[in-house]
């Protein structure tokens, strides 16, 4: 007995020490997760998402964003780097371009000319033959972009982006998917807000600090910006304009989950997508970083991971929701955003899901 207790508590004292000692790639930072009410009030479970239509997108999937074409197509970017180009009506799926990268977020400008936030590449420009120019994969001080996830574009065609992560590139760590945990697990300051100028080609960081930066719309006069933080499951409100120009102030706090892609509406008001419901366990943790540590030593199918759960909601300026859209099912999952196709019917993207669904005109 003697004999076997020995090698085993060897065991023991190798994996404590591997627990509480191994390196590991985040370096969390404490805070306090606001307490999850769940979904109460405007955020009532509802099954609204159920009457989801689909087109499937052949060997394709993950169509993380949605912007409406010229032709009236829906432009969505996938997995396999492709940007695909979608007739609703027929169903009709066609490759517009391929940029080599992992697209996240699109949006045609007011002159018809394709912009996309690349994870990989920075911020692109695509021409209607699929010609790629890179516009901006480092700031005008030389700072890399290393995970560009959305944007807007004002009507001189100034672009505002999001850099969700200067520490956990999405190339460098294995995906868009792997890096956002990691840097939702540090809860870091990593996030910035960009700003690409036409005239002189710069670009230049207007905030900085953020807990994964992502979704990114203008409002329609182009006097303030929203900016979802992901990691704090809030939306904000960057002023450009006016009297605030310059601050920043919570639009909406303590969503019920992890808000990602924001699109404004030609009325002014805004989609956004849930991506997943909150983790109990993770919001246990944010005044532990100690404990994050060792989490991030088990492996990896025991660490917390997004749950299936279709989620958007709409909503004003004011922060007001107006539309709450859910199906618990988690039939059409992982929810990045919306957005109106102009005809009636709301175009609903994933981030992981190999068709694109629609909810249909009434």
């Amino acid at each position: 007995m003697k004999k076997l207790l020995g090698p085993a508590a060897a065991l023991v004292l190798i994996g404590l020490a591997y627990l509480l000692l191994w390196p590991v790639p985040i370096e969390p930072v404490a805070w306090q997760a606001p307490e999850d009410k769940g979904y109460v009030d405007a955020f009532e479970s509802n099954n609204r998402l159920s009457a989801l239509k689909f087109v499937d997108l052949g060997d394709d999937s993950g169509p993380e964003d949605a912007a409406m074409g010229p032709d009236g197509n829906v432009y969505v970017p996938t997995h396999s780097g492709k940007i695909l180009s979608i007739d609703l009506e027929t169903s009709v799926v066609s490759e517009f371009a391929d940029p080599g990268g992992r697209v996240l977020g699109l949006e045609f400008s007011d002159r018809g000319e394709l912009f996309a936030a690349d994870a990989y590449r920075g911020l692109l420009k695509i021409a209607a033959d699929g010609n790629v120019t890179v516009l901006a994969d480092s700031t005008k001080d030389g700072l890399p972009i290393l995970y560009a996830d959305d944007l807007d574009i004002t009507r001189n065609g100034t672009v505002y982006f999001s850099d969700a992560s200067t520490k956990f590139g999405a190339k460098a760590n294995g995906g868009t998917l792997p890096a956002s945990l990691l840097d939702l697990m540090e809860h870091g300051p990593n996030g910035r807000v960009l700003k690409y100028d036409p005239v002189s080609g710069e670009t230049t960081t207007i905030l900085d600090g953020l807990s994964f930066a992502n979704g990114i719309a203008l409002s329609r006069d182009e006097t303030f910006l929203l900016i979802a933080e992901t990691g704090t499951y809030s939306v904000l409100k960057h002023w450009l304009s006016g009297d605030r120009a310059g601050q920043t102030e919570k639009l909406i706090e303590n969503l019920p989950g992890f808000p990602d892609n924001i699109n404004d509406n030609p009325d002014g008001t805004f989609w956004m997508g849930l991506v997943s419901p909150r983790s109990a366990p993770v919001d246990g943790m944010s005044d532990s970083p100690f404990l994050r540590s060792i989490v991030m030593r088990l492996p990896a199918a025991m660490r917390p991971k997004p749950q299936r759960y279709g989620f958007a909601v709409r909503f004003d300026a004011d922060g007001t929701i107006l539309d709450n859209l859910q199906d618990p099912s988690g039939d059409y999952a992982l929810v990045t955003g919306a957005i109106d196709a102009g005809d009636g019917n709301v175009v609903v993207t994933s981030l992981t899901e190999p068709r694109l669904g629609y909810l249909p005109k009434p």
